[in-house]
């Protein structure tokens, strides 16, 4: 039902052994599920705290409590622990979750604007950033601006690729490319001004 990468395994153990003592657990529910409010949710667990009605899953050293109501929505899901341009981070990957971002009968642009919602601002706002969807083109185009930290950020362009891109044709196969149109030399963090202008930057 749901995949535990190796390193998101490694991961959990490393927060468990934090928390001291034994029988921690990570719970994993499901809130909103079917909309594109959809989200997951963990947290650390005793034996105590549950319900007796979890899916439990067995990893090595620690398990991982399903709540039952949030299993229906977590089918084919996976967890892993990636890298990032600004360090690894924890990535859940659920293709039911949002039911709609997948339906036919949602549109492209509806579909693009949920993953930059849940999924990508959501990570861009842990390096005070963010992006928005400026339009998506007939031929499956998508073009974005940046914003925040991420404005002006000598790492955009690995961002956009590396991350972005990647996380947009995943959920939203008909996506064929993901353009910045951002104007990097203005904004709150304007690294390309500040290497154009020199050493009078500093001034």
């Amino acid at each position: 039902m749901i995949e535990i990468s190796e390193r998101a395994q490694g991961y959990f153990r490393k927060l468990l052994a934090e928390q001291g003592g034994t029988g921690w657990g990570i719970r994993l529910r499901v809130r909103d599920g079917g909309t594109l409010q959809g989200d997951c949710e963990l947290s650390f667990c005793e034996a105590g705290e549950l319900q007796g009605d979890e899916w439990a899953l067995e990893c090595a050293g620690f398990s991982v409590y399903v709540d039952s109501a949030s299993v229906p929505w977590l089918d084919g899901a996976g967890i892993d622990y990636v890298p990032t341009p600004t360090g690894n981070t924890l990535s859940i990957r659920a293709p039911r979750l949002r039911g709609v971002i997948g339906a036919t009968q949602a549109s492209l642009i509806e579909r693009v604007q949920a993953v930059i919602e849940t999924r990508i601002n959501p990570q861009l706002a842990q390096h005070r950033g963010r992006v928005s969807l400026v339009e998506v083109g007939g031929d499956g185009s998508v073009v974005l601006a940046f914003g925040g930290g991420c404005q002006g950020c000598g790492q955009v362009d690995v961002t956009l690729r590396e991350g972005i891109e990647r996380m947009l044709r995943e959920a939203v196969p008909e996506v064929t490319a993901v353009r910045d149109a951002t104007d990097h030399a203005r904004g709150e963090n304007p690294y390309y001004a500040a290497h154009a202008q020199g050493p009078s930057a500093a001034r």
